[in-house]
């Protein structure tokens, strides 16, 4: 009798997913970038938290100008954010001028207060719409002194960004040794989709007469027109 036909091997199973690291990342001068896909956060809401507090004892070049800084009640650090949209929009997410943005509506970013004294617990909070991630093109994530110093000396930040659905990233800022009022905190731009975080922390000092907001777009090519502003 013919032999019947021999059934054929059940195709491979394809090779398992990589899991998302969900494991806290720290950036360092090292290790200075992360991708928040491979750390889970590609909806939801992204937020960029600033935890700053003056340190009491100053050394070196510090003492001049960081002394003059815990002396002062009235410190206001404004965290902000330069922005660019994939429809080759840019602004200002700020305290200054009112410009807070909108978390439902273009720029997609918010910042939800402003922290006069450091004192508050949650810091100063930046809201980014992750559902929204395909109309990104950067964000450069910063800190000015509003008022109260003239330097970052003496000052002790925590930089947290925290996904809705993922890990959070982290990183501290370096000991300020310059007459600097303006601060780079973190570069945030879109690769095909995975939105890449780059730690900065980079002191910048304006010339004379130039707003922090300039030297930012100065130093980073944004290509903005500014006009002074006030809260």
């Amino acid at each position: 009798p013919p032999v019947p036909p021999v059934a054929p091997p059940p195709p491979a199973a394809p090779p398992a997913p990589r899991p998302v690291r969900l494991t806290k990342v720290t950036l360092t001068k090292e290790a200075p970038t992360v991708s928040l896909t491979k750390q889970g956060g590609t909806s939801g809401a992204l937020r960029v938290n600033l935890n700053w507090e003056v340190r009491k004892s100053f050394k070196g070049w510090g003492h001049k100008f960081g002394k003059a800084m815990a002396m002062h009640s009235d410190l206001d650090l404004d965290l902000g954010c330069l922005f660019e949209l994939r429809d080759g929009t840019k602004g200002v997410v700020q305290a200054l001028g009112n410009s807070f943005g909108s978390l439902h509506r273009p720029p997609f970013i918010q910042l939800d207060g402003d922290d006069r004294t450091g004192a508050v617990a949650a810091g100063e909070n930046l809201t980014v719409n992750l559902d929204h991630i395909n109309d990104f093109r950067r964000i450069l994530v910063f800190v000015t002194i509003y008022e109260g110093a003239r330097s970052f000396s003496g000052l002790h930040a925590t930089v947290t960004l925290q996904p809705q659905h993922g890990a959070p990233v982290d990183f501290a800022l370096d000991e300020c040794t310059v007459l600097s009022n303006v601060c780079a905190l973190a570069l945030i731009t879109n690769n095909g989709g995975d939105l890449v975080v780059q730690r900065e922390a980079r002191y910048l000092v304006p010339d004379r007469g130039v707003s922090p907001q300039r030297t930012l777009d100065r130093a980073y090519g944004w290509g903005m027109n500014w006009t002074p502003g006030r809260k």
